[in-house]
């Protein structure tokens, strides 16, 4: 099973990134947002670090690395994000 990023839209997160009300502390190879590192002591809001990294340039994370998928389109992925937001119950804002 794959997850959503809840800050760009990348469909392929490996662990649900608040399970429970938990961080998974995974690091989503497309934004670089650690849940419940990057929010939690950092200080960004899922909301802050997505502006970021739209500001950026929407540039793949990881692209030092690993290669970048060719059918990522974060642009694409946003649009989704936004036409179906994670659950009040999903959603973690810090």
């Amino acid at each position: 099973m794959s997850y959503i990023c809840p800050v760009c839209g990348y469909p392929e997160l490996e662990e649900d990134p608040y399970a429970g009300g938990e961080p998974s502390y995974e690091i989503c190879p497309a934004c670089g947002f650690q849940f419940g590192f990057t929010d939690e002591a950092q200080g960004f809001s899922l909301e802050s670090w997505r502006a970021l990294w739209i500001e950026r340039g929407m540039t793949w994370a990881f692209a030092a690395t690993e290669d970048v998928p060719t059918d990522w389109d974060p642009r694409a992925h946003l649009r989704d994000l936004e036409a179906s937001p994670p659950d009040a119950d999903e959603a973690h804002t810090s």
